[in-house]
């Protein structure tokens, strides 16, 4: 797959983006008789691991990347996303991850500047039902920066006791390879189930264009999209020329497209839209306008 991407943004624009049942059924229509599986842009990372507290100015160098993992931590299924204090057995004091709709008990975490005082909540969560009541009720879910901080809330349960507990650490790594924010989703049955570190998704056209994960290094044909193609379009404009303004100086026409195009770009039109005069055969933008002789009404 990575040569698969290397090759579409070198001769198109990237991978393809399936956002839309709209853009299934176009891939579906141009695979025509082929039934085989082929690559699209949707990938998994499954080390994109970060904070919920995402503010860079509270992790000094390093600090983002500190991790407790237990052995074969973390496994990397596809639905196992957040991550967890555990306290069972030889493991006790490390980190897990684990589907984030298991109800866990909370380790939320007030910050003052550099400092953080973490805070244990007994009742238990899912992980973003955690997050929202740390966020409401502190400063959010809590960010484990090093050994230090990660034995301090060891110690919130020094009473003794097993305890499992959400913290701020999770992944959402579902990404598109053109960064595109759709969350469009088109699962064949059971799928994604594979636990590869690094899992690619493919259109399996023999099952309606429907998605399957694979490992990245599997060959495969693959689909690339082009750039968005170019429209044009003609608006007649009339002036009424004011007195002593040619309408056909160029500084003139200049000056109006800066408007005309701050006024579009006011009713919600992007700054890829080009504005250019169109001349007439003499070389001029502007034309007078002859008016037009009214008939006389016969007696």
């Amino acid at each position: 797959m990575p040569e698969a991407q290397r090759y579409c943004r070198e001769k198109h624009t990237d991978l393809a983006t399936v956002d839309s049942m709209e853009v299934v059924e176009l891939l579906n229509n141009m695979a025509g008789q082929y039934n085989q599986l082929a690559w699209i842009g949707l990938h998994d990372d499954r080390d994109a691991w970060k904070w919920s507290m995402s503010d860079p100015s509270f992790y000094g160098p390093g600090e983002t990347e500190f991790r407790r993992w237990g052995t074969g931590q973390p496994s990397n299924w596809h639905n196992e996303q957040c991550t967890y204090l555990y306290s069972y057995g030889t493991g006790t004091g490390t980190w897990q991850d684990l589907p984030c709709n298991n109800l866990l008990l909370v380790v939320c975490f007030d910050v003052t500047g550099p400092n953080a005082t973490f805070v244990r909540i007994n009742s238990p969560m899912t992980w973003s039902g955690a997050q929202s009541y740390c966020r409401e009720h502190h400063t959010d879910l809590a960010s484990v920066r090093n050994q230090t901080e990660h034995q301090q809330i060891d110690e919130l349960w020094s009473g003794g006791g097993h305890y499992n507990a959400w913290i701020g650490l999770y992944r959402d790594s579902w990404k598109w390879s053109d960064g595109s924010n759709s969350s469009f989703k088109y699962w064949a049955d059971y799928r994604p189930n594979l636990s590869a570190l690094k899992v690619c998704v493919a259109a399996a056209f023999h099952n309606s264009g429907k998605w399957e994960d694979l490992d990245c290094g599997v060959e495969k044909p693959f689909i690339c999209y082009g750039p968005v193609p170019v429209s044009m379009q003609v608006i007649k404009v009339r002036v009424e020329k004011p007195n002593g303004v040619d309408l056909n100086d160029q500084a003139f026409l200049d000056a109006m497209l800066v408007e005309a195009k701050k006024n579009l770009r006011a009713q919600g039109l992007d700054d890829n839209v080009q504005l250019a005069w169109r001349k007439q055969p003499d070389g001029q933008v502007f034309q007078k306008e002859e008016k037009k002789k009214k008939k006389r009404d016969e007696l």
